[in-house]
């Protein structure tokens, strides 16, 4: 079996480093809360994590000036039949969607929930059976409507809102190809993978990694209802995955990774009279200027809140040994890895930054806090979240400040701010 080559240095050795630097500095991360605030008080954030064995567990993460980092349970969500595969915070009513890929039957479904600051959910009502294989969702039209992506239903599917935060059916797109793709045991029909809204508000994007295509809606603001119009088609065996925009002073771009090509790409988006154009700039592989190992999967991307950095992450290549997160036991971890990158905002052009380890193996998703100090990344494989430390002024990850083990293979890990 081929295996990745190790580093030859040590996280532990680049730790170390990382001490040095901030010594050098005399700025102790004890000093730093999770908001970015001196405090002599502990503070707490809440954060949801979706697992396919079913559950969505509800964390508190809390801090002290001290540099003590908590990472506790709070709350467990259960139902066994349900193959949990993402989680949507809808910001204006504070209700929680999440999403079954029905594993177990012929369809999805999904639930709501409200959420409070102890991190208890409460369901809404019974879950709404959809299409199988909802694995993304975007609420849009200020809040009137959910878009969902669904993988295995090769479908896009809209709801609107109701005022009790559940969801009543819009409308859905089914597609179907007349050949399967360049990678025919990837490629043998759509696979829409992501619901993603422009920063106009006025177009949702799918990237659809079977069909090599990012497929586009319009959105009429009247109804909430979607019209496709013009794909985006990427090479083809790209298989685009997921994606992010970004809306500088004086332009706006959008990035996106191929799960199987491995490729990042930067496009310059341009707008017309009920139209989104994309313009390629940019293009390099997952890992920079080293090359991509044999069997790497691309998974996430997102910008960093002040825009300046892009972040991805990838699967299946465990670049990195790092220490157990077990004191007890001197095993080291292997770590598949996340990857920073600096966006030229003139450009849209993107600068190779830091390859660091994500904390274990397939790093699936992650999200960063809203002041970008912290990262929570959900290790499919491992069954672990883990808590990052994030330098706002480099974009580059450091230290690992928290953890917990979750049944499972994890999906996706959100923030409640």
């Amino acid at each position: 079996m081929w295996q990745v080559p190790i580093y030859p240095f040590s996280w532990p050795t680049l730790r170390s480093l990382a001490y040095r630097l901030c010594s050098c500095f005399e700025m102790r991360l004890s000093d730093i809360s999770l908001f970015g605030l001196v405090t002599s008080s502990v503070l707490a954030t809440n954060l949801y994590v979706s697992s396919y064995a079913g559950t969505i567990t509800s964390l508190q993460l809390g801090a002290t000036r001290r540099g003590a980092y908590t990472l506790n349970q709070v709350a467990i969500d259960t139902r066994p039949s349900a193959a949990q595969s993402w989680l949507e915070k809808d910001q204006l009513n504070g209700v929680l969607y999440a999403l079954d890929e029905g594993f177990s039957g012929p369809n999805g479904s999904i639930s709501a929930f409200h959420t409070s600051g102890s991190g208890k959910l409460v369901q809404l009502e019974n879950p709404l059976t959809v299409i199988s294989g909802p694995v993304s969702s975007v609420v849009y039209n200020g809040g009137k409507s959910l878009a969902v992506a669904h993988y295995s239903g090769s479908s896009v599917s809209a709801y609107s809102i109701l005022p009790s935060g559940g969801l009543s059916l819009l409308q859905s797109f089914t597609f179907k190809l007349t050949a399967p793709g360049t990678i025919p045991s990837r490629q043998e029909a759509p696979h829409p993978h992501q619901a993603l809204l422009d920063p106009t508000g006025s177009f949702i994007v799918v990237p659809d990694l079977g069909a090599d295509l990012v497929r586009v809606f319009s959105v009429n603001p009247t109804d909430s209802s979607l019209k496709e119009i013009a794909p985006l088609a990427t090479p083809p065996g790209a298989g685009p995955r997921h994606g992010a925009f970004l809306k500088t002073a004086t332009a706006t771009y959008f990035f996106l990774v191929g799960e199987l090509d491995n490729v990042v790409r930067s496009y310059k988006v341009t707008y017309g009279m009920d139209l989104i154009g994309f313009e390629e700039v940019f293009s390099a592989g997952m890992y920079g200027p080293d090359p991509t190992p044999i069997g790497a999967a691309a998974a996430e991307i997102l910008v960093s809140p002040d825009g300046r950095f892009l972040h991805t992450s990838s699967r299946n290549a465990t670049l990195f040994r790092i220490q157990n997160f077990n004191p007890s036991n001197s095993t080291q971890i292997p770590s598949d890895t996340l990857q920073t990158w600096a966006i030229n905002q003139a450009t849209g052009k993107l600068s190779f930054v830091q390859l660091a380890p994500a904390g274990g193996s397939f790093p699936r998703q992650f999200s960063l806090n809203k002041n970008g100090t912290l990262a929570a990344v959900g290790l499919q494989k491992d069954s672990r979240v883990v808590i990052i430390e994030r330098h706002v002024d480099t974009g580059k990850f450091g230290k690992f400040l928290a953890n917990t083990s979750i049944a499972g293979e994890l999906t996706s890990a959100i923030w409640d701010e």
